[in-house]
């Protein structure tokens, strides 16, 4: 079937997949909000109609809370919507931008890629603990932050190697 001139060209499989797997992060992380949210409730609920305050809502709200933070951070937010401090960043020519994204995407590399073999063990070590009310074993629970720590190795080293290679142009500059 011929595209017609002007007509975008259909997004390659790898595309469409990573399209789908960001969209159920998202759907994962909309879950972890609603489970912190109906939890919230019911532990107002519970508190001041009941007078029984129910224990479980807050390691809930706590664990959704914590997991939707490192969740979101790893999977679903894209470089352009982090919050940063780039009042001389936004400033500088483009040549000095790249030099920049290299050294701190190689450092946040660096800093995570040192550190994660401690939180590698600080998280299989914890599997002897569990949560007070739920019963879940600590691994489970941290293990989001390993989640977390290697997709912030891989963004910074992609964001490095784009910055290395001319690939990332930022063009905004503060006026």
């Amino acid at each position: 079937m011929a595209r017609h001139a002007g007509a975008p060209a259909a997004p390659s499989l790898p595309r469409r997949i990573l399209g789908f797997a960001r969209r159920r992060a998202e759907n994962v992380l909309a879950a972890l909000l609603a489970a912190m949210f109906v939890a919230f409730l019911v532990q107002i609920f519970t508190r001041y109609v009941l007078n029984s305050p129910a224990g479980w809502t807050t390691e809930v709200s706590t664990l959704a809370w914590v997991w939707g933070i490192l969740w979101g951070a790893a999977l679903v937010l894209r470089d352009e919507e982090e919050i940063r401090f780039d009042i001389v960043y936004g400033v500088v020519p483009a040549a000095v931008r790249r030099v920049f994204d290299v050294v701190t995407g190689l450092s946040v590399v660096a800093v995570f890629g040192w550190s994660l073999p401690a939180v590698y063990d600080y998280v299989t070590f914890m599997r002897v603990e569990r949560s007070t009310y739920l019963g879940i074993r600590f691994d489970w629970l941290y293990s989001i932050y390993l989640v977390f720590a290697v997709a912030m190795i891989v963004r910074h080293a992609m964001i490095a190697w784009r910055a290395a290679t001319g690939r990332r142009h930022h063009t905004t500059r503060i006026p």
